[in-house]
Order: structure tokens, then C-alpha cells, then sequence
């Protein structure tokens, strides 16, 4: 059973899963690294206790190492990361957006619209932080517009995992204007109520973005440090 946090929504060891994971998938602290209790205390103005049951926590999620007597380690980036999650985004995100199509309503397509046009600056790392969460709201959004609320849930936990992965890519290559036209292109096939265009497009989209993040992260200098490009 995975461990709870203290009672409230405002307890230290709350603040503290919730500032730590944050800094972790926005790539605050870098895939790979080593951290510390007492160093992480200092950062967040806290005691080690509540930084011990949030990096607890966040070692059951899969996002932190335990390092005996050393500490502990930011989970690397493997490849086996990204080549997993679009396997699943490809079978989930492909059978929402077919059922979107037939579904979705017009408050639903002027949402996905105005989530369209949020874009991030590359090199602009407060920027980033922005768009992705407007580009999982978008995927989300499409799920939603399915009806399957089981679904989304899904759809909104790959994101989720996908985060640190999306940050890198961003960080590496200025994608902007190919991720916007994308999205804006799913938008045109669920206005049309296409489910088997919706379906192709988001096939092709998802085949994309999986070559574009993978070309990224392999020309990228710090491939070595908290990425690793192997099966694991």
C-alpha cells in the first residue's frame, strides 16, 4: 500500500512532495542528480522530516532513487521511458480521439481551441512550464470530449510521466510552431466529426513527436548526464 501524507492539505510533508515533485518534472533538479535531505530542507525553508516522507513517496512513484547512505538520486531518463509511454499514448490518445470526434460538443472545441493557442519561447524555461501544462490539458481535453472519464484519467497520467521528458525536448529544440499546427489540425479533424481522420491524425502526430523528442535527446551533449539511451 503506498504510503499517505499527513492529514491537511497544507502539512509540511504535503508542501514538500508537492515542491519537490514539481522541481523534478519541470527538470528544476536534472535527471540523474544526486540530492540530499538537508540540502532540499534549506531549499524549501523546512525541517528533513517532511523532505523524508516526500522523497519516500516520490521513490514509490518512481521519480527518486535511494542511494544507502548516500542520499538520493533523481530517476534518470531512459530510453525504455519514452519508447513505453508513446506505446501507450499510441493505443489510448488514437481510440480517444475517435470517439471525440463522434462526441465532442461546441464548448469542448472552443476549449481546445484557446488551449491551441498558448505556445512557449524556447530557451525560456518559465515559459515551458506553461505550455505543458496547456498541452495536457489539451490531450486531456480530447480524452474528456470521448466520455470515457477512465480514459482521461489515463491519458492525464502519461502526461503526467511524460513531463521531464517533454521538458528536456523542449529545452533542446525549438519545436513551437510543429507542435501548434499539430494541435490545431486535431482541432480541424474533431470539428469535422471525423473519427477515423481524428484517429490517423493523432497516430501521425504521436509517431512524430516520439522521433522529434528521441532525435533530441540523442544529439543532445548531455545525453550522459541523467539521460540514459539505453533499454535499461
Amino acid at each position: 500500500m503506498a504510503q499517505q501524507l499527513g492529514p491537511g492539505p497544507r502539512s509540511l510533508a504535503r508542501r514538500a512532495y508537492e515542491a519537490l515533485k514539481q522541481d523534478i518534472l519541470t527538470c528544476a533538479l536534472r535527471p540523474g542528480a544526486q540530492i540530499f535531505e538537508g540540502e532540499l530542507a534549506a531549499r524549501y525553508g523546512m525541517s528533513k522530516t517532511p523532505v523524508r516522507e516526500a522523497l519516500n513517496l516520490l521513490g514509490q512513484e518512481g521519480l527518486v532513487q535511494v542511494l544507502p547512505r548516500r542520499g538520493y538520486l533523481v530517476a534518470p531518463v531512459t530510453l525504455r521511458d519514452v519508447q513505453e509511454v508513446y506505446q501507450l499514448r499510441l493505443l489510448l490518445e488514437t481510440a480517444a480521439a475517435e470517439l471525440a470526434a463522434e462526441h465532442i460538443t461546441e464548448e469542448q472545441l472552443r476549449r481546445l481551441k484557446a488551449l491551441v493557442a498558448v505556445r512557449y519561447t524556447y530557451r525560456d524555461r518559465a515559459s515551458y512550464g506553461r505550455f505543458l501544462r496547456a498541452n495536457r490539458e489539451f490531450h486531456v481535453a480530447v480524452a474528456e470530449a470521448s466520455g470515457n472519464r477512465r480514459l482521461a484519467a489515463f491519458v492525464g497520467k502519461l502526461l503526467e510521466d511524460m513531463e521531464r521528458i517533454l521538458h528536456l525536448g523542449l529545452d533542446l529544440r525549438d519545436s513551437a510552431d510543429e507542435m501548434a499546427a499539430e494541435h490545431a489540425e486535431l482541432v480541424d479533424a474533431l470539428l469535422r466529426g471525423d473519427g477515423a481522420l481524428a484517429r490517423q491524425v493523432v497516430t501521425a502526430q504521436l509517431q512524430s513527436s516520439r522521433k522529434r523528442v528521441l532525435e533530441a535527446l540523442v544529439g543532445s551533449e548531455s545525453a550522459a548526464s541523467g539521460i540514459r539511451l539505453v533499454a535499461d
